[in-house]
Order: structure tokens, then sequence, then C-alpha cells
């Protein structure tokens, strides 16, 4: 999805970098909409209104990168936006919980895939950073971002479904938690055959 939404998104982060805004203050707009879209789920309110800022935070959180780009990147910026990230991933099960208790072990698994992935995902951009190791495969990013079965975009199109879709929760969320348990487990195999043998 990179080479498609990568143009757009610059040319509009020029624009918004020429004005005076900053990519922290999109990531914290991101934030505040995901945020969003987790409480009016979470209220119960209608999942297809939720979808209107969950989308918009994930727009802001394509958009702060371009931004910084065009100004500047800070490490700041790279950790602020990796922890707002994280704290929009796991707003929303745990809103879907919330909405409706009956839901709770199947959103608790949810988060628990979502805390091993990223685990496997932080821990490798740390070695990475140790060791001098770079990529822009998935973009110009402030951390080393690896592979994965499931990253972003299927993340978002899994939230997408969760609302169009919410009698499915339950098998949806078991299958998708499995599918991340599978990402961070071959991140971990990609550790050993990268790092193992380093001091």
């Amino acid at each position: 999805m990179r080479r498609l939404i990568d143009p757009p998104l610059n040319r509009l982060g020029r624009d918004l970098a020429r004005r005076g805004v900053g990519a922290d203050a999109v990531t914290l707009m991101g934030l505040a909409l995901g945020l969003g879209a987790a409480a009016l789920i979470a209220a119960g309110a209608s999942l297809v209104l939720a979808l209107l800022p969950l989308l918009a935070s994930r727009l802001a959180d394509g958009l702060d990168g371009a931004v910084a780009r065009a100004r500047g990147k800070t490490d700041f910026g790279g950790y602020l936006d990796i922890t707002c990230d994280f704290a929009f991933y796991g707003a929303i099960p745990l809103a879907f919980g919330i909405r409706d208790p009956g839901l709770a072990l199947p959103a608790a698994f949810l988060l628990f895939a979502f805390y091993v992935n990223g685990a496997s995902f932080l821990g490798f951009a740390i070695l990475a950073a140790r060791n001098g190791m770079e990529t822009t495969a998935r973009g110009d990013k402030s951390l080393y971002f690896t592979a994965g079965l499931l990253e972003g975009t299927e993340t978002i199109l899994f939230f997408v479904a969760l609302c169009l879709a919410p009698a499915f929760f339950a098998p949806l969320a078991w299958g998708f938690g499995a599918l991340c348990l599978v990402t961070a487990g071959a991140r971990i195999v990609l550790a050993c055959q990268t790092f193992a043998r380093k001091p």
C-alpha cells in the first residue's frame, strides 16, 4: 500500500508543513480521533458512525510521517507516533469488550495477541538500531520496520470489518489474534537468525 498512498500523503504533508502544522500535532490529533472512535463504540453508538473518526485517525497517522519528512524528523516524533499507534490499536478491542461484556474473552485474546506482536516488533527494532541496521522497505520510518503477515493496512481493514459486521466479532478476533501470534513467532525466528550470534 505504501506505493499507492505515499505520493498523495507526501503532497498533503508538504502543504501542511508549509502552513506551519507540526507532525506531533497531527499525531496527537490522530490519537484523539482514534480514541473518539473507541469511545463511540464503547458507548453503544452506531458502528458506522464510529468508522468516520476511526478512518480519519488512520489518515492522520499517515500524514504525521509526511509532515515530519517535510519539516524534519525527530526521535521524539517517532516515539510519540508508535506510542499513539499502540494506544489506538489497544483501544478498539477494549471498546468492543466494554460495549458487549459477552465479547470480553475474544477481546482480551486480541489484546494479548497485539501485546505479544508489538513486543516482538519493538524488540527487533531496538536490536536493529543497536546493530546499525536500516531499511526503507516500508517507507522512511523512525524505527526499523520488519515485515509481518499482518501490518497496518490489514489491521485497519480488520477494524472496519468489526464495525461493519459486529455479529462476527468473536470469530474475527480469534482468527486475527491467531495470525498476529504467527507474525510474532515469525519475527522471533527472524531475530534469532539475525542476532543470536551477536554479543
